[in-house]
């Protein structure tokens, strides 16, 4: 998992509220075990026309949001279903940073599991923010997890809580597998004294 850096990004502003984890990746792309090659897939039945070509009246689609690591959203991001390959076509796409002001529990969950920081804001600071990128396509936004900041030009950010396990693992790049190998020593340790005290489950 990558480290979360600061860093400055253009913002891309996605007006839209409940957005399901199915219309995130839809379900016949859920075919692969790694986490890559979801990004083109992301929003698929939203970003691409029937013939395959793209959908200029899609968000996403629009020039000033190319190459975009922040995607601001209405409510009740990530809601339906658990599927993690959600968080891993954010991710792949190359957003790695959400703002809202609420998702569903599990999606809100394994966006920290993928390098992805969810930042949660109330209604009225989304109101602003969304104005500020509707005004300004292309605008660039500054997100200083260390600090815990984001920056606007317009003045329109803010401070954000975050748990600091979650704040450290983001900063390390460590997910569920990399603190596992953090005690690679005492697994090893362990591993050994069990096959000397239970020699025959290792014959």
């Amino acid at each position: 998992m990558e480290p979360y850096k600061k860093h400055e990004s253009i913002a891309a502003l996605m007006k839209r509220s409940n957005v399901d984890t199915d219309q995130i990746i839809p379900k016949q792309f859920l075919k692969r075990v790694e986490r890559t090659g979801f990004g083109k897939h992301l929003f698929h039945d939203w970003r691409f026309n029937d013939d395959g070509s793209d959908n200029a009246n899609f968000e996403l689609n629009k020039a000033e949001f190319a190459g975009a690591k922040i995607l601001v959203v209405g409510d009740n991001f990530g809601c339906g279903s658990s599927r993690e390959h959600a968080p891993w076509a954010i991710a792949d796409y190359g957003f790695n940073t959400i703002v809202s002001t609420s998702y569903a529990d599990i999606f809100y969950n394994n966006c920290f599991k993928n390098s992805i920081l969810p930042l949660k804001v109330d209604k009225q600071k989304l109101h602003d923010l969304m104005a500020e990128v509707a005004d300004n396509a292309g605008v660039r936004f500054v997100v200083d997890l260390e600090n815990q900041q984001l920056i606007t030009p317009a003045g329109n950010g803010f401070t954000f809580e975050i748990d600091t396990f979650r704040k450290d693992n983001l900063l390390q790049g460590l997910d569920d597998i990399g603190l596992s190998l953090l005690q690679s020593d005492k697994i090893a340790e362990y591993e050994a004294k069990h096959k000397q005290t239970y020699p025959w489950l290792w014959s």
